[in-house]
């Protein structure tokens, strides 16, 4: 009854799902901490409050990252914390969160260098 080559291509096909679903999960790439969720509201809501919630949460995934998995952010994040501080009037912490993301992504080098050089001419701030 087994002799069969559907049987023997069943079997087969139930052997290799069998395998592979055993295989180790791998760890997440990025970590987000509760990102997302903050995110999610604040465009839902824009208000100053949600403004200062979202940027708490990246502050925690960015101070967290160490001790997570991955151990590091999502690309963009210290650019988009970096924004954040640059709307709420500190150039200064502005241009450190763009260097970081520089330093941590290369090849968002050319982008930071911009708003680097954007926050130096129009707030005096210098690069440390």
């Amino acid at each position: 009854m087994l002799s069969s080559p559907r049987h023997i291509i069943l079997l087969l096909i139930i052997c290799a799902f069998s395998v592979t679903a055993c295989q180790k999960r791998q760890p997440p790439l990025y970590y987000y901490n509760d990102y997302s969720v903050s995110y999610y509201a604040y465009k839902k809501d824009m208000s100053p409050e949600s403004l200062l919630k979202l940027q708490q949460s990246m502050e925690k995934a960015i101070d967290d990252s160490g001790q997570s998995k991955s151990g590091r952010v999502p690309p963009g994040m210290y650019a988009n914390v970096g924004y954040i501080y640059l709307k709420s009037g500190k150039p200064q912490e502005a241009v450190g969160a763009f260097t970081k993301e520089k330093n941590v992504y290369p090849e968002s080098a050319h982008f930071m260098d911009r708003m680097i050089k954007k926050v130096e001419l129009t707030e005096g701030v210098e690069d440390e």
